[in-house]
C-alpha cells in the first residue's frame, strides 16, 4: 500500500535533487529536460538549463546552487521516464555552479587531476564550505566505469579522489556531528560509511573492504538505492528503486522503518519546514515532486 501524500509538482522530467530555498520554494533537477526547475505555489518556473544530465543539487555557502551533471541518459518513455543508457552526445560529467537569480551556469569542475568525471550523482556541504560528492561512473556493454567518492572546495581551486572503486555510488550524507560520510550504492544495495578525519579526508576500515569503507546495511531482498538524506537523530533514510520507497536505516544499520511509494522510481528525499519534520521526496519515473508529514526531524544542511 503506498504512503499518503500530497503532490507539489507533476509532468516533471525525471526530476531528482530536491533542495529547499530560502523563501521555502524548492528546486528540482528534470534530467531529462537538462534543466533545473523552481516550484513555488503549485507552479513551475525554469530556472536554469544545464545541458547533459542535471543530477544531485545543494546549496552551496555563497547561496549558489552546487549541481552534480553526469552528461546525460537516453530515455524509454514507453510508460513514464527510465533511463536506458548512456546518450549518445554525453561527453563526460561534471559540477557546475548555478546562479539561482539569473540562471547562469559556470563549470566548476570536469575532471580530478588526470581523472576525468564520468557522471557525478549527488553532493553534500560539510561544515568547513567544502562538498562531498559521488561519481557514479556508467556501464557500456561489458565494460564498466567504475565509481568514486570525491571531495572537492566551492571556490573550484582544489578536488580530491576520497574512496575507489565502486559500483555505482549514489546518494551521499554526512553524521549530525559530520564525523561520519555515508554513501549509499545503487548496484550492490549497499549503504557504505567512513570515519571523516579531517575535510577530504576518511579513515579506511580496519577489515578488508571492497570499498575502503565499513558497511552500514546490506538488507535481505533485491535492493537498488539512490539517493539519501540523513535525520537530526543520525538515521539515514534511503530512496529505492525498483521496490519504490524509502529505508529508514539507524546509525547501527538496522531498519528503523519502510515506507512505499507507487513509483518504481523513487529517487530523493529532503527536508523542509522550519521543524524540518516534512518530507521532499522525488517520484521520478512519473514525473512528480510529493511531500509528506514525517515522524521525525530531518538534518539541517551545511
Amino acid at each position: 500500500m503506498s504512503t499518503p501524500f500530497s503532490i507539489l509538482a507533476e509532468d516533471l522530467a525525471f526530476p531528482e535533487g530536491p533542495v529547499v530555498m530560502p523563501d521555502g520554494s524548492v528546486v528540482v533537477t528534470e534530467i531529462g529536460r537538462a534543466c533545473l526547475t523552481r516550484i513555488a505555489g503549485g507552479r513551475t518556473y525554469l530556472l536554469a538549463e544545464t545541458g547533459g544530465g542535471p543530477n544531485g543539487a545543494a546549496l552551496g555557502p555563497d547561496g549558489a546552487l552546487y549541481v552534480c551533471n553526469n552528461g546525460g541518459f537516453s530515455w524509454d518513455t514507453s510508460q513514464g521516464w527510465r533511463p536506458v543508457a548512456r546518450a549518445p552526445e554525453n561527453r563526460g560529467g561534471s559540477i557546475q555552479r548555478v546562479d539561482p537569480e539569473t540562471g547562469r551556469v559556470e563549470l566548476l569542475y570536469d575532471r580530478c587531476g588526470d581523472i576525468p568525471l564520468v557522471a557525478p550523482n549527488d553532493l553534500v556541504f560539510d561544515a568547513h564550505g567544502g562538498f562531498w560528492f559521488t561519481d557514479h561512473g556508467h556501464r557500456s556493454g561489458r565494460k564498466l566505469d567504475f565509481g568514486a567518492v570525491f571531495y572537492a572546495k566551492a571556490d573550484g581551486s582544489a578536488i580530491r579522489e576520497v574512496a575507489f572503486p565502486l559500483i555505482g555510488p549514489n546518494g551521499i550524507g554526512l553524521s549530525p556531528a559530520g564525523d561520519r560520510l555515508y554513501v549509499a550504492e545503487t548496484s550492490s544495495g549497499r549503504v557504505w560509511s567512513w570515519a571523516v578525519t579531517a575535510p577530504g579526508e576518511v579513515a579506511k576500515a580496519s577489515w578488508p573492504s571492497p570499498t575502503g569503507g565499513d558497511l552500514l546495511a546490506g538488507l535481505p531482498g533485491f535492493w537498488r538505492f539512490d539517493s539519501l538524506a540523513v535525520e537530526a537523530s543520525g538515521n539515514v533514510a534511503v530512496a529505492c528503486l525498483r521496490q519504490g520507497g524509502i529505508l529508514v536505516i539507524s546509525p547501527e544499520g538496522s531498519l528503523v522503518e519502510r515506507l512505499h511509494f507507487d513509483d518504481p522510481y523513487t529517487t530523493n528525499i529532503c527536508f523542509a519546514g522550519a521543524d524540518l519534520r516534512t518530507a521532499c521526496i522525488t517520484l521520478s519515473g512519473s514525473g512528480r515532486l510529493v511531500s509528506m508529514p514525517w515522524k521525525r526531524p530531518g538534518l539541517a544542511l551545511n
